[in-house]
């Protein structure tokens, strides 16, 4: 559920089960078949550290897991926040959790003016809901306190008049909840151009694996051209398509701008889909250590990112190819 509300993440949670009833099934998957199953959730890194974790629990600790949060920290994918909120819900240590829905329900109250994303703010928090907590029920306040931000002690407009703990809280009583937390603003996000060329033959498509240390690691995508402005297809280089201008190709520029936005980028996407004409051996010439031709079947089981899986539709229901 990090960075996923709910009503998103569960039906995720319910196919994960499904596919992975046990701890060592989890473990045994490939990458690939994990990530595939992910597609859609976005921050793809949660998908791997959920894998390594498996793996690690299977193989290094018996299938045992880990109930303490200093034995939880050091597993892949597990901060302090997840770490308290699997100790105190599923194994009573009094470890407050501190989330997005807590800073705000403790700040309105305490009027904290500390910027929540400043170094300092974490350890203040978690002090304050230390001092807070239920030794006794430790999860039952966690995810009550959780409760009570995400319900009641909203981000805008809180109902303050009809709150249980208003007759407390600093920031009704001087009016000023909507100033609570602090919070500097964003950075700005940042602009990307990607291009996208859909080579196909046949009923064969052209993608590679993005392995760099970038969004979409491990998942699959189309030749790609990414530029640092708003350009012409036929302007743009890459050694794919330097080989492709000098052959008989359909080429189909799609001239509609996708905008997707992820949490710190905006991508400006454009497709142009390339049908190949040419002889096999100019077929298996396109592939590389980079790049592989996939049938639509093979295309299908691929983890891929949600622009490149929406886009596949659209353009498969449109010519009808199957």
């Amino acid at each position: 559920m990090q960075q996923t509300r709910v009503a998103q993440g569960l039906p995720y949670f319910n196919r994960f089960l499904n596919q992975y009833p046990m701890v060592t099934d989890l473990a045994n998957a490939s990458e690939e078949e994990v990530l595939r199953l992910w597609q859609g959730l976005g921050y793809y890194s949660r998908a791997r550290n959920l894998h390594k974790c498996a793996q690690i629990i299977a193989r290094e600790l018996d299938g045992k897991f880990p109930e303490t949060m200093e034995e939880l920290l050091p597993l892949p994918g597990i901060g302090r926040y997840t770490a308290a909120a699997i100790a105190s819900l599923a194994f009573d240590e009094a470890e407050p959790v501190v989330d997005g829905n807590v800073y705000r329900v403790l700040a309105r109250y305490f009027a904290v003016d500390l910027d929540i994303a400043s170094s300092k703010a974490y350890d203040h928090f978690y002090q304050l809901s230390q001092s807070l907590i239920d030794n006794n029920a430790p999860g039952d306040y966690n995810q009550a306190i959780m409760e009570f931000g995400a319900l009641h002690c909203k981000p805008n407009n809180p109902d303050c008049d009809n709150c249980v703990l208003n007759g407390g809280c600093e920031a009704f009583a001087n009016g000023s909840q909507n100033n609570f937390p602090v919070k500097r603003k964003k950075p700005k996000a940042r602009k990307r151009y990607f291009y996208y060329l859909v080579v196909r033959y046949g009923n064969k498509f052209l993608l590679r694996q993005r392995i760099e240390r970038d969004i979409w690691q491990g998942l699959y995508e189309f030749v790609l051209i990414e530029n640092d402005k708003i350009e012409n297809f036929s302007h743009l280089d890459h050694p794919i398509f330097s080989k492709i201008k000098n052959i008989d190709v359909k080429f189909e520029i799609d001239d509609k701008l996708i905008r997707h936005l992820l949490s710190h980028q905006q991508l400006n996407v454009n497709f142009a889909v390339i049908n190949i004409k040419e002889s096999s051996d100019f077929y298996h010439s396109l592939a590389t250590d980079r790049y592989y031709w996939y049938s639509l079947q093979e295309l299908e089981e691929l983890p891929k990112p949600v622009l490149i899986s929406n886009y596949l539709d659209t353009y498969l229901n449109s010519i009808n190819l199957q």
